[in-house]
Order: structure tokens, then sequence, then C-alpha cells
């Protein structure tokens, strides 16, 4: 068992749909900015970090292991290591998981966490025709380049968007709305409820704006001329969405007989966050009052098919190894990657047929009210920057538990490739 790993400081940029208002910001800078709004808030020195750990996804080519570039543009010093992890969507928790056991080893101290992702700047690739004719055409000389120019296809010049390939799964062949699509099916969860779920995400998210909950976590991120404003609030949460516009959309992964849809789903999105992390004894000694405990986790694999069931296996292996039950936990987070997929989750959780059949239980899992649920809103109002929003989840679950004067949550969310994260957060230490 790790010793609870206390998180002193955690913010995040706002998030915004791709392509938009932090289109023109690298995941590197996005992580700078996260860096050194967490830097700020915990009062401590870039000289006062041991390490830095950034999940990502993308891989951007200009900075291939952007922890390290994040963590010198940060001015953390340059004999400190960084190393960047990738679970998929649980990068950013996996983040979190790797500092906690550079706590433990005594390789670092004090340690930086986080992840960042701009999904606007993954790369167009070329067609894999286009890449043959290419290194064909440099290698060659004289008349054979003008035979090969006779070779030339206007179909070769057709680009294949990264993300299209990066959200499919190569094992089962299906992208991630296809393998929520397969859920909603398997558990017979109407358009209806997916519309409805969605629509509480952008209310309980505009609520949570409102009130200012998400300022609390959000540094803004200045424009980069002075005559500009900075972007200090999320994008994507919509105080004027509607079950009717819902509705109306058509579905985007099967058309013919699909109810997944861009409403019920998140949104491509760039935005980062970092955590300032270190172990309970540090934190005292510095005076330092931590914004709350990470005290376990679970991973677990599931069919890549039907990815979205990962919290469900990570959950109920979580439990069983703490002889805990959902009943102990207050408050919860499950990543909104799809409507169906959340709602899939609750149903497979309370299921004693899938207990038995896919967990080997004799008794399902146990039963979450959707009243502690994402109870700021999620990803389908906020967006889901992939490689940043398992520590985003974690971050906001200790403020939502702060702010209700609660004590225990679990934050969990399922990766592409078939596999789920949970972990146990606490705002004050149980024995």
């Amino acid at each position: 068992m790790l010793e609870p790993l206390a998180i002193v400081a955690g913010v995040r940029t706002p998030f915004a749909k791709a392509f938009g208002a932090l289109a023109d910001r690298a995941a590197d800078e996005l992580g700078r900015i996260a860096v050194e709004g967490a830097l700020k808030q915990s009062g401590l020195a870039p000289a006062d970090i041991g390490e830095v750990v950034f999940g990502n996804v993308a891989g951007p080519p200009e900075a291939s292991n952007v922890a390290r570039v994040i963590s010198l543009r940060a001015g953390i010093p340059w004999d400190r290591p960084a190393h960047t992890v990738n679970r998929n969507c649980a990068s950013g928790m996996e983040s979190l998981i790797s500092a906690w056991q550079i706590v433990s080893e005594e390789r670092a101290q004090v340690v930086v966490a986080g992840g960042t992702e701009s999904m606007s700047n993954v790369p167009f690739l070329w067609d894999s025709r286009m890449q043959k004719w290419l290194v064909s055409f440099f290698r060659s000389r004289g008349l054979k380049k003008g035979r090969l120019l006779a070779k030339l296809r206007p179909g070769f010049f057709k680009p294949v968007p990264g993300l299209e390939v990066g959200l499919c799964d190569p094992t089962c062949g299906l992208n991630m709305g296809q393998t929520a699509e397969v859920l909603a099916r398997e558990w017979a969860i109407p358009r209806a409820a997916q519309d409805a779920f969605a629509l509480a995400s952008h209310q309980r998210a505009t609520a949570a704006r409102e009130r200012c909950f998400l300022k609390g976590e959000i540094v803004p991120v200045a424009p980069r001329t002075g005559d500009g404003k900075s972007l200090d609030e999320d994008v994507g949460p919509r105080a004027n969405q509607s079950l009717e516009a819902l509705q109306k959309l058509p579905p985007l992964f099967d058309r013919a007989r699909g109810s997944v849809t861009a409403g019920n789903s998140c949104s491509i999105t760039d935005g980062a966050v970092a955590a300032v992390v270190m172990p309970l004894e540090r934190a005292r000694s510095a005076g330092l009052e931590p914004l709350g405990y990470l005290r376990d986790y679970a991973i677990a694999g599931c069919d890549p098919s039907r990815m979205g069931l990962g919290p469900v296996f990570a959950t109920q292996k979580l439990l069983k190894k703490r002889g805990m039950s959902l009943s102990d936990f207050e408050l919860f987070e499950i990543n909104e990657a799809f409507a169906a997929q959340v709602l899939s989750c609750l149903k497979a959780l309370d299921s004693a047929e899938f207990a038995k059949q896919s967990l080997g239980e004799s008794k399902p899992v146990g039963e979450i009210d959707p009243e502690r649920l994402n109870v700021n809103g999620g990803a389908i109002a906020l967006g889901h920057p992939v490689g940043a929003s398992g520590t985003r989840l974690v971050i906001t679950l200790l403020r939502a538990l702060r702010e209700r004067g609660l004590k225990r949550g679990l934050a969990a969310l399922c990766v592409g490739g078939g596999q789920g994260v949970a972990i146990w957060v606490e705002t004050e230490l149980s024995t």
C-alpha cells in the first residue's frame, strides 16, 4: 500500500473546443501555463520541484517528451528530470500515479503531475501512397524523377486526419463513438436518456460557472497581443442548451440506427491541468494545507469494443482490494466520454448478472445516486482534452467535496483500448 499523497495545489487552463480559442497554443505552452499556475497557488518556487510527470496522448512532434519541455519552460531547473506518460484517456491519472510512485521511492519529495493536450494541433498525415512516392522522388535523379511525376495521382494528396486515426481502436476496429453505440444497444440506453444526461451536464457546469466554482480551478490564458482579452472560463458549457436542440442532432457514428450524437458526446478539446503533490509529512512540515489526498487506485482491463465499461472494472477492483463499498463514498466523478457510456456504467454497477458473468462476483458492485455524480457537470459540457482529463477529475472532485463539507470521493474514467482507472480521494484522512 502506498502512503497517502498530499495534493497541495491543482489548477487548469480553461478548456476550449478544438480549432477554437486555444488552437494557437501548443500542448507544451498550455502545460507551462498550468504548471506556473499550480506553483503560484502552492506558494512554491520552481526550484522546489524535484520531478515533473505529464500525461499526453497525441505526442506533439516538436516536443516528443512534452513533460520535459513544459518543465524547462516553467523555470524548473534542468537537473530535475521529467517524463511523459500515455494511458490514453487516463494519462492525467497516470501522471498522478507515477508521481505517487516517485515520492514512494524517494526519488523526489515534491512532484508536479498533470496532463496536456492540444487536439487542434494533432497533425494531418500523408496517404501511405504519397509517403512512398515522396521517398522514391527524393532518392531519384534525372529522368527517373520525370517518370515518377507521371505516376503522381490526385488521390495521393488526400490528407489523413491524425485525430481520426488516433480515436479508432486498432484491435477491434471501432472508433470511440462506435464503442459507445455498442454499449447503448447492449444496455438499452435510449436516445432520450442520453440527451437528458447531456442537458444535465450543461446545466450543472453553467451553474458551477455562475457561482464561480470553476474559476477556483482555472488560470487564465493571456492573449498573445496586449490588446486582446484573456480566456478565463471554459468555452463548452451552454447556458441556453435545451433538450429540443439536442434532440435535433443526427446520430454521428451510426447514421442509420444510432443514438450517439455530437450533443451527447464530449467534444474534442484543448487544455492542460497541473497539480503539486508531496508526502503528507512534507506538507505538514512546510505548513501547507492540502487540497486533499490520494488514498488508493486500481487499473483494470476490459474488452476494447466495450471500453466505456472500464470504470466498472476498475471500481470493483479497488473496492474489493480495500474491502469497501460504493456507500463509503460521498461524491463520484465518471468521465463523460459519452452519455451512453456513463449511463451504461451505472447500469452495469447495479447489475447482478453483469457482476456474475463479467466480474465473477455473486452480487452487484452497487448503485450510484445520479445526484452525487459529476455534480459540477462533466466532459460533455466542459470538454475532454484526453491527456489532461484524468487530473481534472481528481482536482474537481476534491474541490467539490470541500465545497460541500464532505470527505471521501471516487474518480474513474474509461480508456480507449479497453481499460479503466479508479482513484479514491479524501479531503481529510481517515483511518
